[in-house]
């Protein structure tokens, strides 16, 4: 596949993976944390906010394609 069209699918797959995480992480929200404290609020957004990074990590790596051979 062409460097080119494998990056544009990796933005496209990136894009749609902010998206529907931000909206699933923020819907679960509503539901979870209903009644909660500050406190735990503040840890479900931390940890939310951070794992989004392990999906698009792997989506970044196909990007990239496989390591270039040295000698």
């Amino acid at each position: 596949m062409p460097v080119r069209l494998r990056k544009f699918i990796g933005t496209i797959a990136i894009v749609t993976l902010v998206i529907v995480y931000a909206l699933t992480a923020t819907m679960l929200a509503t539901v979870v944390l209903d009644g909660r404290s500050a406190v735990a609020a503040l840890i479900y957004f931390v940890l939310t906010g951070l794992l989004w990074i392990i999906p698009a990590m792997f989506i970044i790596k196909w990007m990239a394609g496989p390591p270039a051979d040295r000698k």
